[in-house]
């Protein structure tokens, strides 16, 4: 058995143990496909981030799940990018490219004050309607149909990865929500790897336009993310395309984590160009400790 240093960051928020954490590795060139995932498995946070180098971009990043690697994490991003940054990896560059597998991304270092800041541009959004029965969609995430909704289209959407945008009408339900994600494959014939991302206009926080939660695709090995970066992105364009169809950007904030005790902030930006929308999210990370893994 071989040990490795992985670092743990809590991403979207200032307070150790909330927001989501991430496992972090910032020197992964020599790792293989298999070991990247055993370690990802043995930290068993919803992702952790292996940092390498890149033919095409600054660094590359590979992200894994408990359960399989996956194109592109937000949150992930945002804890590995501060860790490189704070480590004095990055000199004093303000913008970096990242090579993933959707494709090489910026991304923008500022500051609020003191606090580190870190931009991240997301993939081109994608829509697909849902097609599936929505009631057995509610049930497998404890509700009923009558809690979704149905003024508002439900959609598969991506920025990097796909999730299921479900919106729902009040905020007390997400409190009731009781997640079965065995079922999913089987509701979401069309797209049986994705995961679900309820969502309502009422919010806890005045300052928050939105309020999520997210649930794992069973392929992934985990139940509930606590605070979604992809997903809050694709939700502002999920506005442009289906809520303020005139405007030619949004900025707002989602608040997502406080049913799990993990409360966290994403700021999205979406900008309109041509046929095409600019997907903007920005948070922050803080560190929490140092784990020694065994692969």
């Amino acid at each position: 058995m071989k040990t490795i240093k992985v670092l743990h960051y809590d991403a979207f928020t200032l307070q150790p143990h909330q927001g989501n954490p991430a496992g972090v590795v910032l020197e992964a060139d020599k790792l293989t496909d298999e070991e990247m995932q055993r370690i990802a498995t043995q930290v068993g946070f919803n992702e952790t981030t292996f940092v390498q180098h890149s033919q095409e971009a600054d660094l590359r990043l590979r992200y894994f799940t408990p359960g399989h690697e996956m194109n592109l994490c937000g949150h992930a991003t945002m804890a590995s990018m501060y860790a490189l940054k704070t480590h004095g990896m990055l000199d004093d560059k303000h913008t970096v490219m990242i090579e993933t597998r959707v494709g090489v991304l910026p991304i923008q270092f500022d500051n609020d004050g003191e606090q580190l800041m870190m931009t991240m541009k997301q993939d081109f959004p994608q829509f697909i309607p849902f097609r599936g029965d929505v009631g057995a969609l509610a049930e497998s995430i404890g509700l009923q149909l009558e809690d979704v909704d149905m003024t508002k289209p439900i959609v598969y959407g991506s920025t990097g990865i796909w999730t299921l945008l479900i919106p729902l009408k009040r905020l007390s339900s997400f409190a009731r929500m009781q997640p079965y994600n065995e079922r999913f494959p089987g509701i979401l014939t069309q797209n049986p790897r994705a995961s679900l991302h309820p969502f309502c206009m009422e919010t806890s926080d005045d300052a928050c336009l939105m309020h999520a939660r997210h649930f794992s695709s069973p392929y992934s090995g985990t139940i509930e993310d606590p605070v979604t970066g992809t997903a809050s992105g694709v939700m502002g364009a999920y506005y442009l395309t289906y809520m303020d169809t005139d405007a030619p950007s949004t900025e707002f904030s989602v608040e997502q984590g406080q049913e799990m005790g993990r409360d966290g902030r994403v700021r999205v930006k979406v900008n309109r160009q041509s046929d095409d929308m600019h997907v903007y999210v920005t948070g922050t990370a803080v560190y929490v400790n140092e784990l020694e893994v065994q692969y």
